[in-house]
């Protein structure tokens, strides 16, 4: 009877909105000395998998070296291919960004997340329409998320048209700024590898615009006391190009790879590539767009930053469908073609609720 009466007098919108009104994150309960997970936080996914103790397999996960990309560029090209088609995830090293830029990301990331939280709340917003923003899940109050996950998040937009240097957190300005110069620069020469992969024109993805926008994404995971029961970031896909991720020594990365969770093992100075959604639409399912999540864990905090490739998702009315020059009597279209803006909005509203954003685009 008590806990019927438990699950009755359970008011999740109320609990949900208490935790925001804090601006303090996820951290903020850590800070607070918690011991076990709010219920807001236990998700189903760590319930029914128990990824804390995860059966992984051992496959070789693709890592591809861009040095002398000049003279080796058709095995960087096929390797990149068959990363892509195969796993939508490969690890790249020698690319060219100087580990101290990245270990300088990282450490800004942490600087930020861990300032105190009356600097940080002047940033803590759900507007979409801000080019910098810290918050704790940005589908917090939607209806199809299983549970909230165990992250803060700050969020600048970079490109085309990217945050005034003073919006910027000072804690992290100028890294970020640098940091971004060197991930568009990278963005170009991928997008180089994968439209050749494609048997495009080397500068065939670049003209559609798949790296005029540049959304860079600081994860702060604190340390979970019960990571059996929480989740860092559920299982979903990137609903961009690609993206390209730096993350520290800790790791707790996964891909679903065949039907089994593969750990991304982090390696220092490498950098993650996955293919986005979009990537895979305009491929018509060339390239794959992989599932993947996050764990929780009692080891922290786990620092991460995403590059987020695509057109400027509330810019752009520019039309997306499969590209035309892969198409043939054999390979017709799969997808129906849809604005970014479009995509972006059905994404966001659905949020990370384990199911596809592709499936709505999806030719039957």
């Amino acid at each position: 009877m008590a806990a019927s009466n438990t699950q009755q007098n359970y008011d999740k919108y109320s609990e949900l909105k208490a935790f925001d009104d804090t601006k303090a994150g996820v951290k903020g309960l850590i800070d607070a000395g918690i011991t076990k997970v709010p219920k807001i936080f236990i998700h189903p996914e760590a319930l029914e998998n128990n990824p804390s103790n995860p059966k992984t397999t051992h496959s070789n996960f693709p890592l591809i070296d861009l040095q002398n990309i000049i003279n080796n560029k058709k095995e960087i090209v096929k390797q990149v291919q068959e990363a892509s088609e195969t796993w939508g995830f490969f690890q790249v090293i020698n690319h060219g960004i100087p580990v101290s830029i990245l270990d300088g990301m990282l450490h800004g990331a942490r600087r930020f997340h861990e300032q105190d939280v009356d600097i940080k709340k002047p940033y803590y917003s759900r507007d979409v329409a801000r080019k910098v923003m810290y918050n704790c899940n940005f589908d917090l109050f939607s209806d199809k998320a299983l549970a909230a996950n165990w992250r803060d998040s700050l969020y600048s937009v970079m490109a085309p048209s990217p945050a005034k240097p003073e919006e910027l957190p000072e804690t992290c300005r100028e890294i970020t700024i640098e940091y971004s110069n060197q991930m568009m620069k990278l963005g170009y020469t991928l997008l180089e590898l994968l439209s050749e992969g494609l048997s495009l024109k080397p500068n065939h993805l670049k003209e559609m615009g798949c790296a005029e926008g540049l959304g860079i994404l600081c994860n702060y995971y604190p340390s979970c006391p019960q990571p059996e029961l929480a989740i860092g970031t559920s299982r979903h896909a990137d609903n961009d190009f690609f993206t390209v991720l730096l993350q520290d020594d800790i790791g707790g990365l996964q891909v679903l790879h065949k039907d089994q969770w593969v750990d991304v093992p982090p390696i220092h100075g490498t950098l993650v590539i996955n293919i986005g959604d979009i990537l895979q639409l305009i491929s018509n399912d060339k390239y794959k767009s992989l599932e993947h999540r996050v764990l929780a864990n009692k080891i922290g905090p786990r620092i991460s930053v995403a590059s987020f490739f695509s057109t400027g998702p509330f810019a752009s009315s520019r039309i997306y469908g499969p590209i035309e020059e892969l198409l043939s009597k054999d390979n017709p279209p799969k997808y129906r073609a849809t604005t970014m803006k479009d995509f972006f909005e059905y994404s966001n509203k659905k949020g990370l609720d384990g199911s596809s954003n592709l499936s709505h685009y999806k030719i039957i």
